[in-house]
This record gives structure tokens, C-alpha cells and sequence, in this order.
């Protein structure tokens, strides 16, 4: 009901994820605004990431490389859709996340909450 359109501005470029929208329903391991800012996910694999999302509701892997991936998530009341990446930086043996909603502007933080989960179940 509510996917919205799928941003055009995703990916990696010069080894960051593109910026939060400013609004209150992103948050960026690359931030630097306390209310954005969540820390990054330990380093692992790109498949094993991939084997975690995978295990959640509701989700649609769209891309992945190796050090990269980009995955929808839909909500189960409205079917709002947050879009979600993961930047393998080995340099910094860390994985970079970014989980914004394409739509509206608070999210009740969701997408804190799933980044958390996704710690916990790496």
C-alpha cells in the first residue's frame, strides 16, 4: 500500500552510503548527528548477512557484491518499505549500515530497532 519508489541515490560511492534525508527515520553507522547516528555491525561476511536477512519477515534481497548489499523491508501492518544497506569496509573490519523509510517522517524507530536485531543475530 505505502512501498513508495525505491531510491535512486543508493550504492557506495567514494566509500560512504548516501546521507540520511534529514528526516527522523534513518539512521547511518556514517553519520555524524547524534539522532542518526548507530554504531556499525562487526565484521563478517556478506553471505552471512545475507543468511540473517533472509531469516527476518518480510524482506527482499535487491543487490549484492561482495562488500555490499541492499535489502527491502516491508512493514506487516501498511506495507511501508525501509530500505536497507550494508557496506563491508575492511579497511575499518566493520560493516556500515544505513536503514532509512521511504516514506513519511517518523517511524517509531523501526529502523534503530531492526539495525539492533541484525547486531544481535550476527
Amino acid at each position: 500500500m505505502f512501498s513508495g519508489k525505491r531510491p535512486s541515490n543508493l550504492g557506495i560511492k567514494n566509500g560512504k552510503l548516501a546521507p540520511c534525508p534529514g528526516t527522523p527515520n534513518c539512521v547511518s553507522s556514517q553519520s555524524t548527528k547524534s539522532q542518526e547516528k548507530i554504531a556499525p555491525l562487526p565484521m563478517t561476511s556478506i553471505a552471512q548477512l545475507r543468511k540473517v536477512i533472509e531469516g527476518m519477515e518480510l524482506t527482499k534481497i535487491i543487490k549484492e557484491t561482495d562488500n555490499y548489499l541492499y535489502a527491502e523491508f516491508k512493514s506487516k501492518l501498511m506495507g511501508f518499505v525501509d530500505d536497507v544497506e550494508f557496506y563491508l569496509d575492511s579497511n575499518a573490519k566493520v560493516i556500515h549500515v544505513r536503514s532509512a523509510s521511504r516514506l513519511g517522517k517518523s517511524d517509531l524507530g523501526a529502523n534503530r530497532k531492526r539495525v539492533e536485531e541484525i547486531r544481535t543475530k550476527l
